[in-house]
């Protein structure tokens, strides 16, 4: 009998961090723990690709900060730094008003009426983020939300020759010197897609495998996604293509953040836009709230429709309402019990 993979009846929040959920970017704490000059620190990231073009070499400009970030480690700038202090790190992180209360307040939502949980829908949170995994997995909504898809770090890479060691030799003084995943802007949409078919929740369903749209676990349609800016750009498109919602905050401090917005609503890049507060009286979680809403009547509508179409109505008495009409269209009496009680042949 064929069955399907999933019940899609999950919401997904999809967001970005830095500029987000929180009004900077995560790797501030990190910096001031080191001393290093924070500024000074992405001017020089961001002429890193112009530099080493000079010098014929091709670099990606989402990679920059990675590499750059183990330079400092290895120049002794940033000694030590290992994924424990990354964790670490990520517990000073500072967020925007509200959000950690609507990252809980907001699964209350998809129980708000007797028919969404009927249908037993829930809501799940991810961040998708170029900015760095250990610290956000170390920071105060870590236990808040579902998945994290961003950078990673390698510690004491494998030497040559490993395979044929029995033993690894382990080393006390663990130091980050290799990347390990790189999360960009456009490699989110595979995050996106890992979330839509359920590889993260299934190892055995690659990202990359044909799976029907009724066979995948989130549905586009069941998906928000929430960032700052048009560096998101590929995963807006993706989720509103799909005919989920695309939602753009700003840092009401800033007047050219909330230009940037407005020209993304007005070429059709994202359906609304509002500022990075989330407390429960902002528009930006009325209107999350909303919609959210609004998907679950569409996941009931959906599922009662599929129920009324592939199950029949069953068998049932007829009423004498239903025997006159008969009568009226000339159908032949239907017969009763004491008929055949009596031995009377109803065809003679």
């Amino acid at each position: 009998m064929a069955t399907t993979l999933f019940t899609q009846n999950i919401i997904a929040c999809i967001w970005d961090f830095d500029k987000t959920l929180i009004p900077d970017y995560m790797q501030a704490p990190l910096f001031k723990r080191f001393g290093v000059d924070e500024d000074n620190f992405w001017a020089e990231t961001n002429s890193l690709v112009p530099h080493y073009k000079k010098r014929g070499y091709h670099i990606s400009g989402e990679i920059a900060y990675l590499n750059h970030l183990l330079t400092y480690v290895l120049s002794g700038e940033m000694a030590g730094l290992n994924n424990r202090i990354l964790r670490e790190c990520g517990g000073d992180i500072q967020f925007y008003p509200g959000v950690a209360d609507f990252l809980d307040r907001s699964r209350t939502f998809v129980r708000d009426k007797p028919e969404y949980q009927k249908h037993d829908i829930a809501l799940e949170h991810y961040v998708v983020s170029t900015g760095l995994a250990e610290m956000i997995r170390g920071s105060s909504i870590a236990d808040k939300i579902d998945g994290v898809w961003a950078c990673e770090f390698v510690e004491n890479p494998l030497q040559p020759g490993f395979l044929k060691q029995d033993e690894m030799s382990l080393s006390a003084e663990a130091e980050i010197a290799q990347i390990g995943m790189v999360i960009d802007n456009t490699t989110k949409t595979k995050a996106i897609f890992e979330i839509n078919k359920g590889t993260n929740r299934n190892a055995a369903i690659d990202v990359n495998s044909n799976i029907k749209p009724e066979d995948r676990r989130i549905p586009l349609q069941n998906m928000i996604y929430i960032a700052d800016g048009p560096s998101d750009i590929p995963s807006f498109s993706v989720v509103k293509k799909g005919g989920g919602k695309a939602y753009a905050v700003y840092n009401p401090d800033s007047t050219g953040e909330f230009e940037q917005n407005d020209r993304l609503r007005q070429v059709g890049r994202i359906d609304h836009y509002g500022e990075a507060d989330y407390r429960a009286s902002s528009p930006t979680a009325k209107w999350l709230r909303l919609q959210i809403h609004g998907m679950c009547d569409r996941i009931v509508a959906d599922r009662e429709a599929a129920v009324a179409q592939r199950v029949s109505r069953p068998p049932r008495h007829l009423s004498g309402e239903d025997d006159d009409r008969k009568k009226s269209k000339g159908a032949a009496p239907s017969l009763k019990q004491s008929d055949f009680l009596d031995g009377e042949n109803p065809d003679t």
